[in-house]
Parts: structure tokens; sequence; C-alpha cells
């Protein structure tokens, strides 16, 4: 009797212990596959972050692509408008200096571009979704020739916000005017070629100083709004009397009595094409043959061939020097200009 109380005891012993060691397998198990199954979840983040730096480092638009889906974004776009005002009172501070007051007021009013449209905006879901539309454009065009130009970001959505808010006035197409800007000066607002030639669109403030007269005479040549303002003005009305975009641009760079503009124009209308592709969202280089570097910016006239295309530039370099030579009397409107 008494060996058979010991031998259950025995048994039960032996099974709780069996029973304790089998629990203990498991816990031990799981812990141990649930610490495998973490580090290469963890391995395979890691090599998935590595690609997108890779990526992000040879495409820097994908950064940006990225950027669009962070709910962060709408937070920092206020900000983002406040710093564009900033630099554009600095950049208008800069030019007052030689230009009038009333110059660099106008230059703040048209900084303020974005906020100033949203507010007189119609408070109608269709003008909202176009007002959209056209912020979302001007956000990837600023971003794009920030890049292509090596310009300060807050700088080329002042000048961008000015470009399109004269191209609203005067009814021209803003991608135009910013294809001019880029081709003449690399958006430099205070280049100036050896013919006279001043600003973001190379105007002939000497020739064409009726224009400047409202807003503080030919000094405010450099004031980058009216720069915009009045180069703007001058392509219209080329492109209105010479009855296509690509006679209005032969106008502009003075080769209006010239068979020839030097390649000018095919330089504006590729980069024009490049734009209306940015502005639809799509993909495009940031950097091309002919992308004028703003380290070095065409200050010396807008038909001077980019740097890097001077090293192929042979025979088309003397039509080219005799037009640059004529453009003062070119950019005339009384002169040399034929009326189409």
């Amino acid at each position: 009797m008494i060996n058979r109380y010991t031998r259950a005891a025995y048994d039960f012993t032996c099974e709780q212990a069996t029973q304790s060691a089998a629990w203990a397998v498991f816990a031990r198990d799981t812990i141990s596959g649930f610490m495998i199954t973490a580090r290469h979840t963890l391995t395979l983040f890691g090599i998935a972050a590595l690609a997108m730096l890779g990526i992000m480092f040879v495409k820097p638009e994908a950064a940006d692509r990225l950027k669009a889906f962070s709910p962060f974004v709408a937070a920092t776009a206020a900000p983002a408008v406040t710093n564009a005002a900033a630099e554009s009172e600095r950049m208008g501070a800069s030019a007052s200096a030689s230009v009038p007051a009333a110059t660099a007021t106008a230059a703040k009013t048209v900084a303020a571009v974005p906020v100033a449209a949203s507010v007189h905006a119609p408070a109608t879901p269709h003008a909202d979704a176009v007002q959209a539309g056209n912020s979302k454009q001007q956000q990837w065009v600023t971003e794009w020739l920030s890049k292509r130009y090596r310009v300060a970001a807050d700088a080329t959505n002042m000048l961008v916000s000015a470009a399109y808010l004269t191209a609203k006035e005067i009814k021209l197409d803003p991608l135009l005017i910013l294809s001019v800007m880029a081709i003449e000066s690399g958006f430099n607002p205070f280049a100036e070629s050896p013919v006279g030639a001043q600003g973001l669109m190379q105007v002939m403030s000497k020739v064409h100083h009726d224009k400047f007269a409202e807003l503080g005479g030919v000094k405010a040549a450099l004031n980058p709004v009216a720069n915009i303002r009045v180069g703007s003005l001058i392509l219209k009305d080329y492109v209105e009397r010479g009855g296509s975009v690509e006679a209005g641009l032969k106008m502009y760079v003075g080769a209006g009595a010239f068979e020839s503009d030097s390649g000018y124009g095919a330089k504006v209308l590729a980069e024009y094409r490049r734009l209306k592709e940015v502005a639809t969202g799509k993909k495009v280089p940031v950097f091309t043959s002919t992308a004028t570097a703003s380290a070095s910016p065409t200050t010396s006239s807008p038909a001077k061939a980019a740097p890097a295309e001077m090293k192929t530039q042979s025979s088309s370099e003397s039509a080219s020097t005799a037009m640059k030579e004529n453009r003062p009397l070119a950019q005339n409107e009384d002169q040399l200009v034929p009326a189409l």
C-alpha cells in the first residue's frame, strides 16, 4: 500500500516536471521565433530605406513626390508663403537702394500673390478647384526651376508668383514668361548685358523708359517685379504684332530685321515645352544639355549661347554678335521691328 502511494506521488511529480519543461520549451520557441521575425522585418525595412535613399539621390524630384503624401504639407504651406513674402521684401529692399520707394512697395504687393489670390477668388467649388490646380501647378514649376537654375526656393517662389500674377493681368501664358526669364538671365534679377539689357527679362530700360515711368523710372529695371511686368508687356506686344510666339521671340531678342535669331527662339520654346510638362505633373529631368546654370547666368545678351553650347559655337557667332549690337534699336517699338 505504501509502495503504491509512493509510486503515484513519484509519477505525479514526474508528470508535473514534464509539463513544466514542455511549457518552458514552448515559451522559449515562441520568443525565439518572434525575435527572428522582428529581426528579419527590421532588415527588410532597412534595405527598403537604403533603396529609397539611393533613388532620391539619383532622382531628387522623387523626394518631392513623396513629400506630397505627407499630412504635414498643408501645415507648412502657410509658413512657406510667409517666407516667400519675407524674401521678396529683402530683395525689394536691396533693389530700393537705387530704386524709389514706390517700386519697393509694388514688389512687396506682388510678392504676396498667393495670399491675395486666395482672398479675392470667388467662393465657388469650381473656382476653388481651379485655384487648387493652379497652386499645385505653380508649386511644381517653382520646385523644378529652383533645382534647375540653383536658386533659393523662396526666391523662386516669389519670382514665379509675380510671373503668374502678371500673366493673369495681361492675358499671357506665365510659362512663356518664365521660359524667357530662364533663357535671358538664368533667373538672375541683377543681370546686365554689355548693350544695356537689364534684369530678369533683359529689358532695354533706356529704350522702354516710358514703361518704367509709373514704376519709379529706369532704375526700377533691376527690381524683379517691375522687370517682369515691363518685359511681359513688351513680349506680349511683339507676339501680337508678329502674329505668333516664334515671331514675337525673334523681335524680342532684337532679330526682327535678321533672317535668323541664332537659335534664341528654339531655346525659349524648348524650355517652354519642358515647363508645360512640369506643370502637368510629369517627371522632367532637371538638368539637360541646354540648361543655363545660375552660377553663370546670361549677363551679356539674351542671344548668347548657353555654357554647354559655347564649345560648339562657330559659324553662328558672327551673326549672333551682329544681332547683339543691334538689339537696342530692335527693341525700340518704332524702329527696325516690322508691324506684321
